[in-house]
């Protein structure tokens, strides 16, 4: 029973950590969705409306970042628009692994170390997602070539 347990623990710890990681990338809309719904609540929206405006909030946040992604030119400005995307992302990482580590680790030096990696490789993480975000489109004028 005991080694079932030890499993179960693994398996829920692997599905949490796969779920941060592919979750961090939408850390900004979500939060830009909670905001807004927070906002429309306590204007007297009530819970349908402080839902919808947070739907809305978000999708529009995740969408108009994917279409600047695409639209802009310089690469500076498509870094800092990465960037705003995944320093949520990062400070997502780094509390989540917090959270984990101060149950596991009596040091605090190694708690913040851990932490500070774990938000490291979440940012990284999403990143990489935004990038991918980020595909140009073909401006060859033509269909793409055969093989």
């Amino acid at each position: 029973m005991m080694f079932l347990g030890i499993l179960l623990s693994i398996a829920a710890i692997g599905f949490f950590c796969w779920l941060l990681f592919t979750l961090a990338v939408f850390a900004l809309p979500f939060f830009a969705g909670v905001i807004a719904g927070t906002w429309a609540y306590s204007s007297g929206a009530g819970w349908l409306g402080a839902i919808i405006v947070g739907i809305v909030g978000a999708g529009l946040t995740l969408g108009i970042g994917q279409v600047l992604l695409v639209v802009v030119r310089p690469t500076w400005a498509r870094l800092l628009i990465a960037l705003v995307f995944v320093a949520p992302a990062a400070i997502a990482g780094y509390h989540a692994t917090h959270g984990i580590v101060k149950h596991t680790m009596p040091s605090e030096t190694w708690q913040l170390v851990f932490s500070v990696i774990g938000g490291v490789a979440v940012g990284v993480t999403a990143f990489i997602r935004v990038a991918g975000m980020a595909k140009a489109p073909d401006r060859s004028g033509g269909s793409p070539a055969r093989a």
